[in-house]
């Protein structure tokens, strides 16, 4: 599980690697203009949010760190990055069955509920994986390239042969 979850957070680090600040940071693409950082940024606070509650065994995903500094710098992104991917490396296969308390505000209000360790990871890796395809259509209109073509795609998704 971090083996894939450490290759598609490389993804966001390649692509930071790839651009500048003005890129990272610009809010003009419709219809949410939202940047690439911001998307990353929240990404990240996703998998901070479960390393924060850890040790209490409660994590809750609606208090999350929401950096400014790390949606508007790429280097602040890519420590951000390297922090949470080392702290992925830190966990054991026999944590993921470990019982967490976990929390979200679903719209209606905040419920908590009981997941593994394993299933908030597996929930914060697809729930990347999301962003990291509406950060493509960012990159898309901003006329970046793509990191590589798997940048934003679910490995259950078919993809679609190009014709030529």
């Amino acid at each position: 599980m971090i083996a894939a979850i450490d290759k598609n957070l490389q993804r966001g680090i390649k692509l930071l690697e790839a651009i500048s600040d003005e890129q990272y940071s610009d809010t003009s693409i419709p219809p949410y203009y939202s940047s690439i950082g911001a998307n990353m940024r929240h990404i990240l606070d996703v998998f901070a949010c479960i390393f924060n509650g850890l040790n209490k065994k409660c994590v809750d995903f609606s208090d999350r760190e929401r950096n400014q500094l790390a949606e508007q710098k790429t280097a602040s992104g890519i420590a951000y990055f390297k922090e949470v991917i080392e702290q992925l490396y830190c966990l054991k296969e026999e944590d993921f069955d470990t019982i967490i308390s976990v929390t979200d505000d679903l719209g209606t209000g905040k419920v908590t509920a009981n997941y593994t360790l394993g299933s908030a990871l597996i929930q914060a890796h697809s729930h990347a994986i999301h962003h990291f395809a509406s950060i493509g259509f960012i990159i898309n209109q901003l006329g970046i390239e793509l990191p590589d073509a798997d940048f934003g795609y679910n490995p259950t998704t078919p993809k679609k042969e190009l014709v030529k």
